[in-house]
């Protein structure tokens, strides 16, 4: 199953690096099968240092931000306790790993993990449906350069469309930042 998340990641001067990703983990959550692009920080990073933390996270506005490398603030976090890196303390879960593998011969590397350790800090209760338009909106946007300008304004209008039906406060300030974004595309 792919499950859409944070990764951390340590960067060649020890920082803390954020990104969205989807693995595909394994049903006892001891795998995970990472997709970075080649070209991505995610993938240096893992290639130089080996080590991770992937969130589950409750969310969806960080992970819009984070995709759309908007971040405004970094999240709180504290020091990893199985690995080098670094644990979201706002999250629901997150599973500390070692890269047992990479083969970067596609194109997406394909980064086998396993989980060595993990912390949870509260129930993750799911994603509304706001939350979930919010998270197919964010796809959307970060597939500009290959989706047809007409099928991400569909997608958008839909995604406002279940916002304003279901979304509280947190969520609306969510879509009305992937509407700027999505306005200011190139």
């Amino acid at each position: 199953m792919i499950l859409e998340g944070l990764v951390t990641t340590t960067d060649a001067i020890g920082g803390m690096h954020l990104a969205p990703m989807g693995p595909i983990v394994d049903a006892g959550f001891r795998t995970l099968l990472l997709r970075p692009f080649p070209s991505s920080q995610t993938y240096r990073n893992l290639a130089d240092h080996g080590e991770g933390v992937f969130h589950i996270t409750d969310d969806a506005a960080l992970i819009a931000r984070a995709a759309l490398g908007k971040l405004e603030l970094t999240p709180e976090y504290r020091p990893a306790t199985s690995v080098k890196g670094f644990v979201l303390t706002d999250c629901c879960r997150a599973y500390e790993f070692r890269v047992r593998g990479i083969d970067a011969s596609g194109e997406r590397v394909q980064i086998q993990a396993d989980v060595v350790g993990g912390v949870s800090f509260r129930d993750f209760l799911g994603f509304h449906r706001a939350k979930h338009a919010i998270l197919e909106a964010t796809i959307l946007l970060t597939r500009r350069h290959v989706l047809p300008p007409g099928e991400i304004e569909a997608g958008m209008r839909q995604a406002r469309i279940i916002v304003d039906k279901t979304g509280g406060p947190a969520e609306l300030d969510a879509m009305a930042f992937l509407e700027t974004e999505f306005a200011g595309a190139p």
